[in-house]
């Protein structure tokens, strides 16, 4: 299902094919990302319908189970901590190539709003069933397709699957009104999400939404009891430690592709969050 690229950065998963659906999801599989953290490079949307896990998203800690919907998004950090039961868990993904390709359509835009910040989702029986018999027929599609019927295919599940995702979220949303200081803090954890490696300003991600600083710590401090600073923190860190877990990277290399300006720098910023020394979680964390 997935390929682990070695690169100078965070661990990434991609998909080998523009799009992949099964249920083929075991302990086995979930048990290689539960060591470190990854970054999807890939989009990914799971249906649970039996089991149970704990997995973080993005700084999470979410318990999924039968009925719970989760959006996957690229760029997503993803861990599994924890699996039980008999798992039987649905899958559909898009490779990154694809969706370059494909570009931010509009339903991908609002599959990306909905899910930000907020991942899975509880679907009401009714609902789960409907979106289990819908991935039942598209492995049926899938198995049964050519590889060029396959590529023909992707643009219409790509563009079925978001808007269905978009519309369950809107149905659920309409009992709970997103205020505009939620719209920011959203806007606020997606731009963190794209550009932590480039920068820790608070203020630089407070002008790309063109506010205040100070409005925007107020927003974010409102909505989430976290500051931006410790949102912006637990992407880097957790960037960090995977890099220092999962790959041969120096620490001098992994300081510079979280664009920190020299290594002793990356080291305090480490262990004031960590309590250890980058070498010292590589050999003993």
């Amino acid at each position: 299902m997935t390929n682990l690229n070695n690169e100078k950065e965070l661990p990434r998963i991609d998909l080998p094919e523009s799009w992949i659906v099964g249920t083929d999801i075991t302990k086995e599989l979930l048990s290689l990302y539960a060591n470190f953290p990854v970054r999807l490079k890939c989009e990914v949307t799971a249906l649970v319908m039996g089991g149970n896990m704990e997995a973080t998203i993005n700084t999470n800690v979410l318990q999924l189970g039968s009925g719970d919907l989760v959006t996957l998004m690229p760029g997503t950090i993803f861990q599994v901590n924890r699996v039980e039961g008999e798992l039987k868990v649905y899958f559909l993904g898009f490779s990154a190539d694809f969706i370059s390709k494909k570009g931010q359509s509009r339903p991908h835009l609002d599959t990306l709003f909905f899910t930000l910040g907020r991942p899975a989702i509880h679907l009401e029986d009714a609902t789960a069933d409907l979106m289990e018999h819908f991935l039942q027929l598209l492995i049926h599609l899938y198995e049964t397709a050519t590889e060029a019927s396959k590529e023909e295919l992707a643009p219409n599940v790509y563009a079925d699957i978001h808007k269905g995702i978009a519309l369950i979220y809107q149905q659920k949303n309409e009992r709970v009104t997103l205020t505009k200081a939620g719209q920011t803090c959203r806007l606020f954890v997606q731009l963190v999400i794209q550009h932590y490696q480039e920068t820790r300003s608070v203020a630089w991600y407070a002008e790309r939404l063109k506010i205040t600083h100070a409005h925007l710590c107020t927003i974010v401090r409102q909505i989430t009891g976290r500051t931006c600073v410790d949102i912006i923190s637990s992407m880097v860190i957790m960037d960090a430690k995977s890099q220092l877990k999962s790959t041969s990277l120096s620490i001098q290399e992994i300081s510079d592709s979280l664009n920190f300006a020299n290594m002793s720098f990356f080291g305090k910023y480490f262990k004031r969050y960590v309590g250890m020394s980058p070498l010292d979680y590589r050999n003993n964390g």
